[in-house]
C-alpha cells in the first residue's frame, strides 16, 4: 500500500523548500514592474480597468473605488495592467474600440493619449524594476553588510596566466589596469570582464610592489545555470577566516555599490546576449521558471538576505527582457512610439496586428526553449 503521507509530506515540503521561495521572489518582482506602469498611467490620467498578479481564471479579486479591478489569477507567472483601450493583456491597442469611442471616452483612454505619454507609461515598467533591484541592494548593504575576502592569492595552478605572469602565493592585489581593489570579489569581476584581454597587475609581496602582467584564458563549465564560460587567471583567493572580513556600508556607499552591481549585471548579460548572437556563449543559460524555482529554493537556504538579493537580480533581468525590442514586450511598444513620433502618425493597425502576433509567437517559443533547458540541466541530461 503506497505511503501516502509520505508522498504529501514530500510534496508539501518541496512547496516549501522550492516553490515559496520562487513565488515570492517572482510575485514581488512583477507586482513591481506593474506597479510601475500602474502608478504612471494613474498620474497621466488614464483608466486602468485590470491589475493582476498572475494569468487565466480568477482566484480572488476586489474592485477599488475608481473602479479597477485588482485580481489574483490561477497561473503564477507574471501579471498585467489592461488600460482603457487595450485589446488584451500585453496592451495590444483596440482600434475598433477607440475610433468609436466618445469625446467623454477619449479623455481617460490609452490610444488617446500622447506619444511620450503612452512611452512613459510603458517605460515604467522596466525602469521600477531597476529602481527595486536599487533599494534591495542598498538595504541589504547597509543593514546586513557584506562578506569579503582580502584580495590575497593563496594559490596559483601549474601552466596557468597567473604562473606565466610571475604571481605567488602570498601576493595581495593592490589594482588592476590602474583601479584600486578592495577585495578578492573585485579582482575575480575584473578578470571576468576583461574578455581575455591583457591586464596589468600592481600587487605587494611581502614589503615591495612590483607589477605583474598576464592575459586571462578563457575557461568553460557546467553549472546549474548553464555553461559558464568566462576569463579566467589561474589563481585562488584565501580560505583562511582571518582573511574574510564584514564591510559595513553607510547610505552613501551602499548606494554607490548598488548602483555597481546594476551595471554590473547589466553589462554581463549584455555581454552574454552579444555572445549570443557572435556564436561565443551557448543558449543553455536562458533559464525558464523552473530553475528559477529551484535556484530560489537553494538560495533560501541562506536566509532572506540572500533570497532578496537574487530578488534583485532576476529584477534587472525582467527589466531588461521587457525593454528587447519585441512586440508584445514594453520594448516593441516603445519603438512604435518611437516610429509614430518620427512620421507623425502610428503604424497601420495591419501592421500591429502582424507584429503582435510574431511578437507572441517568439515569447512561446523562447519559453518552451528555456524550459526544456530547464529540464535537460536538472535531470542532468546531455546531448
Amino acid at each position: 500500500m503506497p505511503d501516502v503521507l509520505g508522498v504529501g509530506l514530500t510534496w508539501f515540503s518541496a512547496f516549501l523548500g522550492y516553490l515559496l521561495p520562487f513565488l515570492f521572489v517572482l510575485a514581488l518582482v512583477v507586482f513591481v514592474h506593474e506597479m510601475g506602469h500602474f502608478l504612471v498611467g494613474r498620474w497621466l490620467g488614464v483608466k486602468v480597468e485590470t491589475f493582476s498578479l498572475g494569468f487565466g481564471p480568477r482566484v480572488a479579486r476586489f474592485y477599488d473605488r475608481k473602479g479597477t479591478e485588482w485580481a489574483l489569477s490561477a497561473i503564477p507567472l507574471g501579471g498585467y495592467v489592461r488600460f482603457k483601450g487595450d485589446a488584451n493583456a500585453a496592451s495590444a491597442p483596440d482600434h475598433e474600440a477607440a475610433a468609436a469611442m466618445t469625446e467623454a471616452d477619449r479623455q481617460d483612454a490609452f490610444p488617446h493619449k500622447s506619444v511620450a505619454a503612452r512611452a512613459a507609461i510603458v517605460a515604467a515598467g522596466p525602469l521600477a524594476n531597476f529602481l527595486l533591484a536599487f533599494v534591495i541592494f542598498t538595504s541589504c548593504f547597509m543593514l546586513l553588510g557584506r562578506t569579503l575576502v582580502e584580495p590575497i592569492i593563496a594559490g596559483v595552478n601549474e601552466n596557468s596566466p597567473a604562473a606565466a605572469a610571475g604571481f605567488k602565493p602570498g601576493d595581495r592585489v593592490l589594482s588592476i589596469n590602474g583601479r584600486k581593489v578592495q577585495s578578492f570579489d573585485d579582482v575575480a569581476r575584473r578578470v571576468s570582464v576583461s574578455e581575455g584581454d591583457t591586464l596589468t597587475f600592481l600587487v605587494q609581496r611581502e614589503s615591495r610592489e612590483i607589477e605583474l602582467v598576464g592575459t586571462p584564458t578563457i575557461y568553460s563549465r557546467k553549472t546549474i545555470l548553464g555553461t559558464d564560460r568566462r576569463p579566467v587567471m589561474g589563481f585562488v583567493g584565501s580560505r583562511d577566516a582571518e582573511h574574510h572580513f564584514l564591510k559595513k556600508f553607510g547610505p552613501v556607499e551602499a548606494a554607490q555599490t548598488a548602483v555597481q552591481e546594476i551595471v554590473f549585471v547589466i553589462d554581463r548579460t549584455g555581454a552574454y546576449v552579444a555572445g549570443l548572437f557572435a556564436g561565443r556563449e551557448k543558449a543553455d543559460q536562458l533559464s525558464g521558471p523552473t530553475r528559477i524555482a529551484y535556484i530560489s529554493g537553494k538560495v533560501a537556504e541562506s536566509g532572506l538576505g540572500p533570497l532578496f538579493m537574487l530578488a534583485g537580480i532576476l529584477s534587472i533581468s525582467i527589466g531588461l527582457i521587457n525593454l528587447l525590442p519585441v512586440p508584445m514586450l514594453d520594448g516593441g511598444h516603445l519603438v512604435f512610439y518611437a516610429i509614430e513620433a518620427t512620421f507623425g502618425r502610428p503604424i497601420s493597425p495591419r501592421a500591429q496586428e502582424i507584429s503582435f502576433r510574431l511578437g507572441f509567437a517568439l515569447v512561446i517559443m523562447l519559453m518552451l526553449f528555456s524550459t526544456w533547458n530547464d529540464i535537460i540541466h536538472l535531470t542532468g541530461l546531455a546531448f
